[in-house]
């Protein structure tokens, strides 16, 4: 009976450290991910600043941006989901600050709008530009401030967990390192394909008469 209890105990323990791996796993996708997006929102911060003279730098950013963005909304939704339907190891790890639970969903459309506004700019007819100008531009105003507060309540924690699977120390403490670099790779990859391949629709654009005012 003791044995059965100590085999017992023994499986229970794996099974939560192969909970708090996942949770682990996740966090540092996410922060991985989050790294990459810093980087290129401050390039195309730099952009607006002179945005008709570096239209097309704007747009090729912005299209890299798109699978990145694609891969935090899943890492991030995966833990929403996983909390919220009981799991075990992410109830244990515990929600964001209530703060950014409720700025989470309001965050991810306003990241949908500004992106399909953007989107809608290239490839719908010239008579809509004028709306869809309004919709990018009103949109991301309201993005970039819910963006903000984003990135503060979570950069210590970014800071913490990006650098872990990059590091010969700390790569090997949680199993997937491997395959998680490849996944921010392939989305950086796909962004930049996706970006090449929308270069041309930005000279369509501006013949078609299309221009950004302010």
């Amino acid at each position: 009976m003791t044995d059965l209890a100590q085999s017992e105990s023994d499986q229970e323990r794996r099974i939560r450290r192969r909970q708090r791996a996942g949770v682990e796993s996740n966090a540092r996708l996410t922060a991985s991910v989050a790294v990459v997006l810093f980087v290129l929102l401050a390039a195309e911060g730099v952009t607006i600043l002179q945005i008709r003279r570096l239209l097309t730098p704007h747009v090729f950013i912005g299209m890299l941006l798109i699978p990145p963005v694609l891969l935090k909304v899943g890492s991030t939704t995966w833990r929403f989901a996983r909390y919220y339907l009981g799991a075990p190891a992410y109830r244990r790890k515990g929600p964001p600050p209530v703060v950014l639970r409720l700025l989470g969903p309001i965050l991810v459309t306003l990241t949908l709008i500004v992106f399909a506004s953007g989107i809608a700019l290239l490839l719908t007819p010239t008579a809509w530009h004028a709306r869809m100008l309004f919709v990018h531009k009103a949109s991301f105003i309201l993005w970039i401030a819910a963006m903000a507060v984003h990135v503060l309540g979570h950069l210590l924690e970014t800071a913490r967990l990006a650098p872990r699977d990059w590091m010969h120390e700390t790569r090997t403490q949680v199993r997937g390192a491997g395959l998680r670099q490849w996944s921010v790779a392939a989305s950086v990859s796909l962004g930049l394909i996706l970006a090449f391949l929308t270069i041309p629709e930005v000279g369509r654009w501006l013949g078609a008469g299309g221009l950004l005012h302010g």
